[in-house]
């Protein structure tokens, strides 16, 4: 199992933990909306990061990233496993292809 996998399922299992004791938890509670204006957030930290050329912090504003987007898919009732069939779903089509088909 993946660390991704490992987080996804974390992020499951704090679904109904007390917004107290849990920072996931917390950030659910807030509901979709806050959930993904912190993706946006972090996902512009890891821009800045990527940018900069700061190796050692774009690699953790990139794992802040994929934890936030995770925790906004939770929001949603959608899993790291439903993301994963739609890539599968997509491999082996060029990226142009793909992209064409969404018309």
């Amino acid at each position: 199992m993946s660390g991704l996998q490992r987080l996804a399922e974390t992020i499951a299992a704090r679904k109904g933990a007390d917004p107290e004791t849990s920072w996931t938890a917390k950030l659910l509670s807030k509901g979709p909306e806050k959930c993904a204006e912190k993706f946006g957030e972090e996902a512009v930290e890891a821009i800045i990061e990527a940018v900069k050329g700061d190796r050692d912090k774009l690699v953790s504003e990139a794992a802040d990233t994929l934890y936030h987007l995770l925790v906004m898919l939770a929001a949603r009732d959608i899993t790291l496993a439903d993301v994963e069939n739609e890539l599968d779903r997509r491999e082996g089509r060029s990226g142009i292809e793909e992209k064409a088909s969404r018309k």
